[in-house]
């Protein structure tokens, strides 16, 4: 004889009898045992679907003989694919792999993690077989058992990074500003413009638990060397450096520039490098490193001095001034 069950990834599959132990169903100090409990407590649960992994196949005719012997109808049934970290290794929080509360508190969207593991030994069909973004309400909408996969999904961090990113880039400018702001905080003690930054931060922001390494110049100016300077894109040198942040001082100084408009910051030290014949690179690479004492920030100096106001990026400037002085 054999036990047949139809499962809606594997299709049919039977098992003989002669092939399964005799089950034990009451262990020695008269609990019973887990496949006995499990069977019940579905049963009294109402339970009429099962999603698990495809290593408990092999058990499944052993449940069914006991819905059967109960008279109980028995559940459909979706057995999953494992995912796993690579060929050979299962994901394992055990092992020290990421769970969704882990991903949530790097700084990854609830959405944008919900979106990838569906993908992960799911595949959409149809019209949508080419789409890898999709909301909650359409992977409700279209999900279907028949898309799942026989075989093992591997979990790949980078393609779950890019999918955080595009969605991180979708967010309207104020839920942005929103989700990253305590963020920021943690790492901005100072007065900044969060608006702007965050205008800055937003493109080029893949994960926000990664924006707080971005701001670490803000509260405190880091030592750096003067090569930073020295930018052949630019056609920029410590010397022309000196000679571009001289010229801007006079500029920042004025009462009359508004550090509240980015916009007239940045033409403001476009008319001086204009007037000095030069491109706005070579007047604005220095006022960035000036401020920021990097090579790369989260925006060009005109931005960075208005995320700080007068008073900071002049007495940064000025420092600046000094080292390349001395």
């Amino acid at each position: 004889m054999v036990t047949g069950f139809d499962d809606l990834v594997y299709g049919h599959i039977e098992v003989n009898n002669s092939e399964m132990d005799d089950q034990i169903l009451i262990k020695t100090d008269g609990m019973p045992t887990y496949n006995f409990a499990n069977v019940v407590d579905d049963h009294l649960m109402g339970i009429t679907h099962v999603i698990r992994g495809s290593e408990y196949l092999s058990s499944t005719p052993k449940y069914n003989l006991l819905y059967q012997a109960f008279g109980w109808p028995i559940p459909e049934y979706i057995h999953c694919p494992p995912v796993m970290k690579d060929a050979q290794h299962k994901l394992s929080k055990r092992n020290g792999d990421a769970s969704y509360q882990d991903l949530v508190a790097k700084g990854y969207l609830t959405e944008a993690v919900l979106n990838y593991i569906c993908l992960l030994g799911w595949s959409p069909k149809g019209e949508y077989s080419e789409q890898e973004l999709f909301s909650l309400e359409e992977l409700v909408r279209i999900w279907e058992p028949s898309g799942i996969s026989k075989s093992p999904a591997i979990f790949d961090p980078l393609k779950l990074r890019a999918i955080n990113a595009e969605y991180i880039r979708r967010l309207p400018a104020e839920e942005f500003l929103r989700r990253a702001e305590s963020w920021i905080d943690a790492a901005v003690h100072s007065p900044i413009d969060k608006k702007l930054l965050c205008a800055n931060l937003q493109p080029r922001c893949e994960v926000l638990g990664e924006i707080g390494e971005q701001l670490d110049f803000f509260d405190q100016m880091p030592d750096y060397e003067l090569t930073l300077y020295a930018n052949k894109k630019q056609k920029t040198t410590p010397e022309t450096a000196l000679e571009a942040l001289t010229a801007l001082v006079p500029v920042l100084e004025d009462p009359a520039l508004d550090f509240g408009d980015r916009d007239a910051v940045f033409e403001a030290c476009r008319a001086k490098a204009e007037e000095l014949g030069k491109k706005n690179g070579w007047m604005l690479y220095p006022l960035g490193v000036a401020l920021s004492g990097k090579q790369r920030t989260p925006g060009g100096g005109a931005d960075l001095a208005c995320m700080m106001g007068r008073a900071k990026t002049l007495d940064r400037v000025r420092q600046a001034i000094a080292k390349l002085s001395a």
